[in-house]
């Protein structure tokens, strides 16, 4: 598609790099982006992807939205307590770029639906914040071959890395399993509220690299942030071969973990 006089001012700042220009934002507007999660991670994820322009964003939560939200979920707001994270993250996300598609998933991500609904587009953000979700994310994005962006955070610290499937170590090559649902800290521990911000900014950072392959992404790397001391380190992750997700003998069916 080519960009009309508006969309030229609009996105000036994209077409004056000349690693974008014109054609880069036109690829941009012709893509399409999933975020699993309207929370902390997904406030920035939404509002970054809709502003750079993503012709069609879908944004998936099953949530409603709560006081103690607003704190790091800076896509909703006090007005908005006890309605739907989707429809809030939609209204904001329209308000910024209302020339793009938003289609909402009211809705849980699981092992019946998650093929179906990731297949629609090209790249996908992990926003979940517990480990079922995470690990049924990163099976699906395999089983689909759907590039994405995993993420995590707790307390002052935060982490992300990209998966390309069957090129590049997938989230299971790192972790392998989930710890047990006890030991689900999300619910339970604090979040200084700016972790997410950081974090999903790179995720959606990492988004529009891989829609306009540009750049070097965050794969068989895992970045983690501390934001107390400020330190970023990246840890080499190694694409494992016998790896029950990705690995030669690796996922062939979704299931469901235990949450």
């Amino acid at each position: 598609m080519k960009l009309t006089q508006n969309q030229k001012e609009r996105y000036l700042r994209h077409i004056m790099l000349e690693d974008v220009g014109e054609e880069g934002q036109e690829k941009l507007l012709d893509s399409s982006v999933l975020i699993i999660g309207a929370g902390g991670l997904g406030s920035p994820n939404a509002m970054y992807l809709a502003a750079a322009g993503i012709g069609r964003i879908g944004i998936l939560d099953f949530d409603i939205i709560e006081i103690s939200n607003l704190q790091r979920q800076i896509i909703h707001t006090t007005q908005e307590i006890s309605t739907s994270k989707t429809d809030s993250a939609k209204a904001k996300m329209l308000a910024i770029n209302p020339e793009i598609k938003v289609e909402t998933y009211f809705e849980k991500f699981t092992s019946h639906n998650g093929v179906k609904i990731l297949n629609d587009y090209d790249f996908v953000i992990d926003a979940t914040d517990n480990f079922a979700g995470k690990f049924l994310i990163n099976d699906a994005c395999i089983l689909a071959n759907k590039p994405y962006s995993h993420a995590g955070v707790l307390k002052y610290r935060g982490q992300t890395m990209t998966i390309l499937p069957h090129k590049s170590a997938c989230f299971a090559c790192a972790f392998d399993t989930p710890p047990p649902v006890e030991l689900n800290p999300s619910f339970r521990a604090g979040l200084f509220g700016v972790v997410p911000g950081i974090i999903g900014c790179i995720q959606a950072t990492e988004a529009i690299k891989y829609l306009l392959n540009l750049g070097d992404l965050l794969t068989n790397k895992l970045l983690m942030i501390d934001t107390k001391t400020m330190d970023f380190r990246k840890i080499d992750v190694s694409k494992n071969p016998e790896c029950r997700i990705c690995g030669k003998n690796g996922i062939k069916e979704l299931k469901d973990y235990p949450q």
